[in-house]
C-alpha cells in the first residue's frame, strides 16, 4: 500500500546529526530502506522535515522503517495511507452502481 512518512526532526538532534557529518549517511540509508517514489525535504513550524512516498507491504515493516527517525533523530513520525490521481479514479468508479 503506498504510504506517506512525515518526519519532523528535534532541532538540536538534526544539528548534532548535520555537524558530526552523519545526516547524509542516514538519510541515504533511510532512503535505500525505504525505496520512496518521492521524497521531498522542507521546513515546517520551524523544523527540519521531510515527506516519503513509500510502498509497504506488510504493516510489520512500520517498526523497522520509522525507528531511525525516532532513535537517531529525535523525530516526530506520521505515516498514512496515501493515494495517486489513479488510485482515486479507481476508488471512484468502484461506486458506481
Amino acid at each position: 500500500m503506498r504510504m506517506l512518512l512525515k518526519a519532523r526532526l528535534d532541532t538540536q538532534k538534526g544539528s548534532e546529526l548535520i555537524e558530526s557529518g552523519r545526516m547524509g549517511e542516514l538519510l541515504e540509508s533511510l532512503l535505500q530502506r525505504l525505496q520512496p517514489e518521492a521524497a521531498y525535504f522542507t521546513p515546517d513550524r520551524g523544523h527540519r522535515s521531510c515527506l516519503m512516498v513509500f510502498d509497504m507491504q506488510d504493516s510489520s515493516q512500520l517498526v523497522a522503517l520509522s525507528e531511525p527517525f525516532f532513535n537517531e533523530m529525535g523525530a516526530e513520525v506520521t505515516v498514512q495511507p496515501a493515494m495517486n490521481v489513479d488510485d482515486v479514479k479507481r476508488g471512484l468508479a468502484s461506486l458506481k452502481g
